[in-house]
């Protein structure tokens, strides 16, 4: 199915036949609806979220099942399922029913004090590493090798960085990479959530962190994808007390910068005058910067 087919009048026709006693309410669409789910407004405190691939798939009953577990022991909002949709009218997938998270995208304009901002999103990872991963799903296909071993990527890496010519220096790039393949592996699997980017964090009015959404890539591994966002959204200061308050180990900060290389050269690589690709070129030439400035670390 064709993701410009998801819209909200299919989302009506779910849940008007799946989940009658909402049928009166209004479904309508959000600001930013998200690339793996389309997502859609049900009434003023609910929202329906439908994955726009297969592959996609499997993060909605990993959700469904995990986030009321996860959700008490953390320090800001998460998302709630409410309801397990099926297939129907055409739609090939199971889909969700979620309470409604008031807030907005972060971004830097968005954001009151970068510091604090900083402190209450590692303070939110750090509980979620805290609680017990007995029982999770591995990393794997499912987290799209999130919290997995970087070298699943290793190929993909280095062709995509022959593919980009001489637009960057190759041999510090590598130089990167191959610190964070060479990086000892965590000690222990533990919970992550995959994907901390700005379009999964949420803020008040006054900028601050209320909430942490789209655990699809969740799972129990190792938890350095995490720090992606020190080079992706936090700059100065806010990264400078993120790895503070993280407290993430020499070897654990290598893996993360790792991360936030690989998912960089990708996304310049898949469209190069895009937004999107300018944006991660200075993710790249942040991370590229810091391994010159401190290589040992």
């Amino acid at each position: 199915m064709d993701r410009e087919e998801i819209d909200e009048a299919l989302a009506a026709r779910l849940v008007a036949a799946q989940f009658p006693q909402w049928a009166d309410l209004p479904v309508t669409p959000v600001e930013l609806s998200g690339w793996d789910n389309r997502t859609f407004r049900l009434g003023d405190a609910m929202s329906v979220r439908l994955p726009s691939a297969g592959v996609y798939v499997a993060a909605v009953t990993k959700e469904h099942e995990w986030l009321p577990r996860l959700a008490p022991l953390l320090p800001r909002a998460v998302p709630e399922p409410l309801a397990l949709g099926a297939p129907g009218h055409g739609y090939p997938w199971p889909w969700s029913v979620r309470r409604w998270i008031a807030g907005r995208p972060a971004a830097p304009g968005r954001i009151g004090d970068p510091v604090v901002f900083a402190r209450d999103l590692a303070a939110f990872l750090r509980a979620l590493g805290r609680i017990d991963p007995t029982g999770g799903p591995l990393a794997g296909a499912h987290s799209f090798h999130r919290g997995g071993d970087l070298r699943v990527y290793d190929a993909e890496t280095r062709a995509t960085l022959d593919a980009l010519g001489e637009r960057f220096d190759a041999e510090q790039v590598l130089a990167v990479w191959e610190s964070a393949l060479d990086a000892p592996p965590a000690e222990r699997p533990v919970w992550f959530h995959g994907d901390v980017a700005a379009g999964n964090l949420l803020v008040d009015g006054s900028g601050r962190l209320t909430a942490v959404i789209d655990f699809g890539t969740s799972g129990v591994g190792d938890p350095a994808c995490d720090l992606v966002v020190a080079w992706t959204l936090l700059e100065g200061p806010g990264r400078a007390a993120f790895r503070d308050a993280m407290a993430a180990d020499p070897a654990t900060w290598t893996r993360g910068r790792g991360w936030a290389l690989w998912k960089a050269l990708i996304t310049v690589a898949a469209d190069p005058g895009s937004p999107a690709a300018v944006e991660h070129a200075g993710v790249l030439e942040a991370v590229l910067a810091e391994h010159r400035a401190v290589p040992s670390r």
